[in-house]
């Protein structure tokens, strides 16, 4: 296959103080818990010309974690919902995404259909929703269950989740409120039409109470990497957040998810694989090194056994020795795609429980570059190129020295090589992807009826 040529996405994933599991320690960085904190990370990456702001969410605090000492890191605390931040950010950016977490795990179609919508309307089509299923007990509980849903279950209930949220956006026809004051019409019944879905999980009648947003749909991204995640994505998502630690899974993953495509009546170009990179950049290669061990000093051993057990499905690492083999992992009803993300990466590299949270403690199990902006250009050029990714979603080990870092080092590599717009060409999010704007289903139906 020839070398692939375009340009590629870029994302910006805005996490706490940044990605690095004790960024929040360096004097240096933000603490992230006001608007104006996020509000100036949004504008850096819009003055940039990002695609998209992403922000993830969870919905439990983790006070028992596995031997960690939970209150020495975030451990789930979230400074903001993220549909209300992004609803905030969406009056002090112009163009830039806004891509936001929900899972279908633990919320309502109905509710998520109308929130997205809403975002959709108020940024004029920059919203985007992530779509998971939660892995984490703790969040169980506080949804009135004592248990998680189990793994198979959570992706069957996403399925049908997906198929009401997107059903309830096309409820209205694009054109439906044509609010004719002379003859008092303020939409033409004939372009709204009642859901009416009747399934195993939900009922849900419908139409939803908001006009069709200005994308149609705001963008669908999805997280899961496990065979329901990739096929879930297949059939419903728009853009794929995955983790791929080498080239050849990376291009493997492509290949596999791309190929599926075509038996929903889908083409390869309406769906973006855009794979977590977390970049420490240095003007030289010694001093990205030195930014990195400075972060890696600050790591508490029982902060990083607590990131293992939240990463492979809740195992308590705190009863093995810390520098002795990794030890089998067993099925749980958690995440499965970073289990055998981290199982894959042990045994390969031949790691001790303390080399694998050191390993994993800014990417989480991402794609993990340290180095100059050549070095890191030529990494993700190469994955680019051979249709490993479609672009990437840059996961900052600081805020905002990390997001910053890679604007003023890296992006200027991107450019000079032809891999990133130099300015915005679209004001949608799905301009920004190339992504088509769907038509809505039940007007297309109406239309093939006539």
């Amino acid at each position: 296959m020839s070398k692939r040529k375009g340009q590629l996405s870029l994302g910006a994933f805005l996490l706490f103080t940044g990605h690095h599991v004790a960024a929040w320690r360096l004097p240096s960085a933000s603490d992230s818990t006001t608007l104006e904190d996020f509000i100036q990370f949004a504008k850096l990456a819009e003055a940039a010309k990002f695609d998209a702001v992403f922000l993830a969410d969870g919905v439990a605090t983790r006070l028992d974690d596995h031997g960690a000492a939970s209150h020495k890191a975030h451990n789930g605390t979230y400074p903001f919902e993220p549909i209300t931040l992004l609803s905030a950010l969406a009056g002090h950016t112009s163009r830039i995404g806004l891509v936001a977490t929900a899972s279908t795990s633990f919320s309502d179609p109905y509710n998520l259909a109308r929130q997205f919508a809403s975002l959709d309307h108020l940024s004029r089509g920059r919203a985007g929703w992530n779509l998971v299923t939660t892995g984490d007990t703790g969040a169980a509980h506080n949804f009135s269950r004592d248990a998680l849903i189990a793994h198979a279950d959570r992706y069957d209930r996403a399925e049908e989740f997906a198929d009401v949220v997107t059903g309830l956006w096309d409820t209205w026809d694009d054109d439906a409120f044509i609010r004719d004051r002379g003859r008092g019409l303020y939409f033409d019944p004939g372009k709204v039409r009642p859901l009416d879905h009747r399934g195993r999980y939900f009922t849900v009648r419908g139409p939803l109470n908001i006009p069709r947003s200005p994308q149609g749909h705001p963008v669908v991204v999805q997280a899961g990497s496990s065979e329901p995640g990739k096929e879930l994505a297949a059939r419903t998502a728009e853009a794929i957040f995955t983790a791929q630690q080498t080239l050849e899974d990376a291009v493997g993953f492509y290949a596999d998810v791309k190929g599926r495509l075509s038996r929903y009546g889908r083409s390869a170009d309406d769906l973006k694989i855009m794979p977590g990179v977390f970049p420490v950049v240095g003007r030289t290669e010694s001093e990205a090194r030195e930014k990195f061990e400075a972060l890696q000093a600050l790591i508490d051993p029982v902060v990083g056994l607590g990131m293992l057990a939240n990463h492979s499905g809740g195992l308590d690492f705190s009863k093995f020795p810390l520098d002795g083999p990794v030890p089998e992992l067993p099925e749980t009803d958690g995440g499965k795609s970073r289990r055998e993300l981290l199982i894959a990466l042990a045994r390969r590299e031949n790691l001790t429980i303390r080399q694998l949270y050191l390993r994993i403690a800014g990417a989480r199990g991402h794609w993990q570059l340290v180095g100059t902006p050549e070095q890191i250009v030529d990494q993700l050029e190469e994955r680019f190129v051979n249709y490993g990714a479609d672009g990437f979603n840059i996961m900052s080990p600081t805020l905002p020295g990390g997001l910053t870092d890679f604007i003023e080092l890296v992006v200027p590599e991107l450019r000079r090589r032809g891999l990133f717009r130099t300015e915005y060409t679209g004001t949608t999010l799905r301009d920004h992807l190339g992504l088509r704007r769907p038509a809505g289903r039940f007007a297309c139906q109406a239309a093939a009826a006539d």
